[in-house]
């Protein structure tokens, strides 16, 4: 077992407090928008050996990756451990994004290579050769556009918005009603790819109508039954004035997660996470394609080659409950499982849930792990990793602990996930 030195991310959308309260440690100052539990090489996790050296985390398991992966997984993934998992803090929306296939990111990442793109290039799309299906699951109240609405319910508040210019003087932009004409197609998907290049390759037009959608919806007009859409698209365009993610936000599914529930999100769904704390585990890869809400590089050939154009309902994730405080959530991908331990002072021991290697956070209270070949006591803020050698590895309680303990553990997900 190794504890684990874990890297933070400062992007300029995180929170300036929200991880460092959750691990107990003082916050650093800037934003902290993730912090990254794992081996990618963009940011691996440091393994701290019995002597106290570290090493890399993806170094230390390229060692011996059967060791520390087991034989399954190397075989089936590679030499790599194949998820990553992240405490992700949004105070503010991250970008109107989608992830490609394997296919899509084996074939971007090597014409990339090619064409000799730096690997931290700004226009570089492909930042690995990997896919990046994933999961998030809510700390907080979390806020997130996930996937396109049916194109009919979409009609319908398009329809609202139309209505709500009755108390301004202005006009209703002619774009509203060309994208409700999109949306009548017979065919969902050529109706939302019609859409979505319509906003994404809009330019002036599309700028000059969002500002215009915005201040009639600011205008005193009723937003029910559609506040929590309406008012996403006024805030959005505060943030992003005249960006085309704006009006994009209204083809998709708005959702809204209480602590302790978590969506899954396959490849190729249009999403955005836009404020709260959340456990999200992904396939080990770091390529996004964006549409839009970032002045970050936009590559719309590219990402309108990678979008899924199917409508979805909300993906939501149910967990597989013990007696025993364990609750493991099981997305259809191979790469990864998440386990949530919740543990009473002097509870029974929980035997993680194991197959492959494995990393584990405790965000709350103490927790002691022990296996045949070791043992590991962490406390809040403290992480580790277990290789699959190690198992069966059990998660005890401290005797002597008055407070309860939850932690939360990744590993690769059991034979039959993605089938």
């Amino acid at each position: 077992m190794y504890e684990l030195e874990n890297a933070l991310r400062d992007y300029a959308w995180g929170s300036r407090t929200a991880i460092a309260e959750l691990l107990g440690r003082p916050a650093s100052g800037g934003p902290e928008a993730e912090l990254w539990i794992g081996a990618h090489p963009g940011a691996p996790s440091m393994a701290r050996r019995a002597d106290g050296s570290e090493t890399p985390l993806d170094a230390l398991i390229a060692s011996d990756p059967e060791h520390f992966l087991g034989s399954e997984s190397v075989a089936e993934f590679g030499p790599r451990l194949p998820f990553l998992t992240k405490i992700l803090a949004a105070n503010e929306p991250l970008s109107l994004q989608v992830h490609p296939s394997l296919e899509q990111a084996r074939a971007g990442f090597a014409r990339e290579d090619a064409e000799g793109i730096a690997p931290d290039a700004a226009h570089r799309n492909y930042r690995d050769d990997n896919h990046k299906p994933e999961m998030i699951f809510a700390l907080t109240p979390f806020e997130s556009l996930c996937g396109f609405r049916a194109p009919a319910a979409t009609r319908k508040i398009l329809a609202h918005i139309e209505a709500c210019f009755d108390l301004v003087a202005s006009k209703v932009p002619p774009l509203l009603t060309e994208l409700m004409n999109d949306l009548d197609s017979a065919d969902e998907r050529v109706g939302l790819r019609s859409a979505l290049e319509r906003l994404i390759n809009g330019g002036e037009e599309v700028a000059g109508a969002t500002a215009t959608v915005a201040a009639a919806l600011s205008s005193g007009a009723s937003l029910a039954p559609y506040e929590t859409e309406l008012s996403t698209v006024v805030s959005l365009h505060a943030q992003y004035p005249g960006d085309p993610g704006v009006l994009i936000s209204l083809l998709l599914n708005r959702i809204s997660l209480a602590p302790g529930e978590a969506v899954y999100l396959p490849e190729g769904k249009i999403h955005a996470y836009l404020s709260g704390l959340g456990v999200e585990v992904m396939a080990s890869s770091d390529n996004v394609l964006r549409g839009g809400l970032t002045p970050k590089f936009v590559d719309v050939p590219e990402l309108l080659r990678t979008v899924d154009f199917t409508s979805v309902e909300v993906p939501r994730l149910h967990p597989e409950i013990s007696g025993l405080g364990q609750e493991l959530y099981r997305p259809p991908f191979r790469e990864f499982q998440l386990q949530r331990i919740e543990l009473a002072p002097g509870a029974a021991p929980v035997p993680l849930a194991q197959s492959g290697a494995v990393v584990i956070i405790v965000v709350e209270g103490v927790v002691y792990l022990d296996s045949p070949k070791g043992d590991l006591q962490l406390a809040r803020g403290g992480s580790a990793f277990l290789a699959a050698s190690e198992a069966p590895v059990n998660v005890h309680a401290v005797a002597a602990a008055a407070e309860k303990a939850v932690a939360f553990a990744v590993t690769t997900g059991a034979p039959g996930a993605g089938s």
